[in-house]
């Protein structure tokens, strides 16, 4: 899907629709994935961001210029490509209408199943100039960006939400508005007593660091793992905010494809079990034996699943000893110990 929407985005360049940006031109690039082949002229210097550490990995790879944030202002023109989140796309729009100068292009892409189209009519209510193609079972869309930009900003950008008034996430984060009900779940038997090294796989905004260290206020370190780079700067700011008294780290990690260096005695986590818009519970799977390989003998693994997700045979390739703590109609608690 995403090769697709990246042809798309580039398309109306390719095709000679629109001026390919030159030499001396910086153009910024919103969700940028590998795998685009810049056309014949696109000689402007690229900025690439991506907030998801292994989409950023992929970049590197590639040798593209990429930053987990957006470094910079003025910029000649703006590239966006569109992901399944409603929030995060016009956020990405308002960033790049905020960042590109009066009169710079502003290119977005996505197929149809990321909304494209709502988007496309939403940003041209908001009094953009539109022009648009369908390509690669996706649509681009592209506009001038004005010079009197209050509308679209006004329209576009996302506030922080709050969360039982206790939490700050925002839009593209997991379950940015409520708590989740699978990690509440796992949060109602996380330990009253536990005084070791603990880490937090896959931590988003930090919802259960926090009721870890609530819970168990003795333990003796706590690490918070998240591959969504913006998740992870929420979770600091929730850790300080909740738990100013604990001894926490923070680390943008792949946790599927990068090793972890520490040992833990407790790791807990709800695992992502979606990549894009299919049910990949690999993910999962890849997170588990990392885990298991990051414990200390007698460590214990605490996770939160769907129910009908396959992770007991991984469990119990990988641990001593697994089982199930509890289930409800949606979610099941396990646990195993190293």
């Amino acid at each position: 899907m995403s090769r697709d929407a990246l042809k798309t985005l580039l398309h109306p360049f390719a095709s000679g629709t629109v001026a390919t940006p030159g030499e001396g031109e910086r153009i910024l690039f919103l969700g940028a994935e590998a795998g685009f082949a810049l056309p014949n002229g696109f000689t402007a210097s690229l900025s690439a961001v991506q907030d998801f550490r292994p989409l950023y990995r992929q970049l590197q790879a590639q040798r593209v210029n990429a930053t987990p944030e957006i470094e910079g202002e003025d910029f000649d023109g703006a590239l966006v490509l569109c992901t399944k989140h409603k929030g995060e796309n016009e956020g990405h729009i308002a960033e790049a209408v905020a960042r590109v100068k009066a009169g710079g292009l502003i290119v977005v892409a996505g197929g149809k199943e990321d909304g494209i189209q709502p988007l496309r009519k939403r940003v041209e209510g908001l009094g953009a100039d539109i022009e648009h193609m369908p390509k690669y079972h996706g649509v681009a869309f592209w506009f001038s960006r004005p010079a009197d930009v209050t509308a679209l900003l006004s329209g576009l950008r996302k506030p922080a939400v709050r969360v039982e008034d206790r939490f700050t996430a925002s839009a593209g984060m997991f379950s940015h508005d409520r708590v989740d009900a699978g990690s509440e779940l796992l949060a109602s038997r996380l330990p009253t007593d536990f005084t070791g090294d603990a880490a937090d796989f896959g931590a988003a905004w930090g919802y259960l660091s926090i009721e870890l260290a609530t819970r168990s206020p003795r333990l003796g370190r706590l690490d918070l793992y998240e591959a969504s780079h913006a998740a992870l700067e929420a979770a600091k700011a929730n850790m300080a905010e909740n738990c100013p008294d604990i001894a926490a780290r923070f680390f943008w990690h792949d946790l599927a494809a990068e090793p972890v260096r520490d040992k833990y005695d407790l790791i807990i986590m709800n695992p992502p079990f979606h990549e894009g818009h299919a049910a990949e519970p690999s993910l999962g799977q890849a997170m588990i034996k990392t885990a298991a390989s990051a414990l200390r003998g007698g460590g214990r693994l605490m996770l939160v699943a769907n129910r009908g997700l396959p992770y007991e045979p991984v469990l119990s390739a990988h641990f001593k000893e697994s089982g199930e703590t509890c289930r409800n109609a949606r979610y099941k608690v396990l646990w195993a110990r190293k």
